[in-house]
């Protein structure tokens, strides 16, 4: 009798403890974002963090040491960006609204150097005020959406600089704190220390190889496509460093959808100098960057499939929105890990012929 009441208290306090962690949880979820970012900085910092102990520097202060490098090197830098774009995409937005002038203009200017083009598209419907009407259409939805969302986060500012705050705050316990956390968190999960302990080591390793390899190799290419823009006069650089920025991010597409047909446009204007300098620049520079800082920041130990590098980010970003083309890649690796694991602790390995190896006489492994 005195082990069944045992056995019922247990249950029923291990779903006081579900109960309970399930409602932390939904109370925290308006702040999901912000500890998701925090966590990132926290897991960028820790190498700085690791560097400034060596030196005998206190955790306080290397904590708040690194902290204050976020905010300067990757905050302030990327509002700054931010508020340029929207200032952009709202001088896109007014001058598309205005009557597409820029559309029409850049038509005319193909009409003269390709007309064969022109007729062609001309006989299937498509003539040159029917594209203007559609390319002006489909402009103003996407730059008036951005522009709208964009109004609607300036709006916000005092909620957005909380939330920087906050992320921030836990960024710097997160820091200073981290590997005690690490600890107690093995300690308190029901998976099995060594299978914890590998789970959490390959999420930080996926973390940093997703942010340095991903989101650092892209913002560098939107960087540079920016600045070619800005050097050859083209309109809205920071508008399209930005979408080369997105575009980085997506496996197989890329800067080159943008930079390569604004070559090409320059290049059947006339305007072969700027033309050929972009076709050079996007080919040797844009294109490069990736084969060069890619291995430079992340090593090939944690790459994926391409294929599972495509889906896991498209996927990320339809469910998570922009976080997603970091939970995306992180949640793949982290399911192939689990499934590793099982494989390795519960399944055999085959042999050549697709059949588990024979086992020996008391059953503990391949016989000989």
């Amino acid at each position: 009798m005195l082990e069944c009441n045992n056995r019922f208290e247990d249950r029923a306090f291990l779903l006081l403890l579900a109960g309970v962690s399930l409602a932390f949880l939904w109370m925290l979820r308006p702040f999901f974002d912000v500890i998701f970012w925090g966590i990132v900085i926290a897991l960028l910092s820790t190498p700085v963090y690791d560097a400034l102990q060596r030196r005998s520097m206190g955790r306080n202060l290397a904590a708040l040491t690194c902290v204050i490098l976020s905010l300067v090197l990757i905050i302030v830098p990327c509002a700054y960006i931010f508020y340029t774009f929207i200032n952009e995409v709202a001088n896109l937005y007014g001058r598309l609204t205005s009557g597409g002038h820029d559309i029409r203009e850049t038509l005319e200017k193909l009409r003269e150097v390709a007309p064969g083009v022109q007729d062609w598209l001309t006989r299937y419907g498509y003539g040159p005020e029917v594209i203007t009407q559609k390319l002006s259409e489909l402009a103003v939805k996407v730059s008036g959406l951005v522009a709208r969302n964009t109004v609607a986060l300036g709006g916000s500012t005092v909620n957005f600089l909380v939330d920087l705050c906050i992320m921030l705050y836990l960024a710097f316990f997160l820091v200073r704190d981290g590997k005690q956390l690490r600890v107690l968190l093995i300690r308190a999960l029901p998976f099995g220390d060594h299978r914890e302990d590998l789970l959490f080591a390959k999420f930080a390793e996926v973390l940093r190889a997703t942010v340095k390899g991903s989101l650092l190799v892209a913002m560098a290419q939107g960087a540079l496509g920016g600045l070619i823009f800005w050097i050859l006069g083209i309109k809205a650089p920071v508008l399209w460093g930005v979408v080369m920025t997105l575009l980085s991010l997506i496996p197989v597409v890329g800067a080159g959808v943008v930079w390569a047909p604004v070559a090409g446009y320059l290049l059947l204007t006339g305007d072969y100098v700027s033309g050929v300098v972009l076709l050079a620049y996007g080919v040797f520079v844009i294109g490069l960057a990736d084969n060069i800082l890619r291995p430079v920041l992340v090593g090939r130990d944690t790459k994926l499939p391409d294929f599972m590098v495509l889906l896991s980010t498209l996927g990320g970003f339809s469910l998570f929105g922009m976080d997603g083309f970091v939970t995306g890649p992180m949640l793949a690796v982290l399911f192939v890990t689990v499934w590793k694991i099982f494989m390795d602790e519960f399944k055999p390995p085959l042999t050549l012929d697709g059949s588990a190896p024979a086992q020996d006489a008391d059953g503990d492994g391949p016989a000989a």
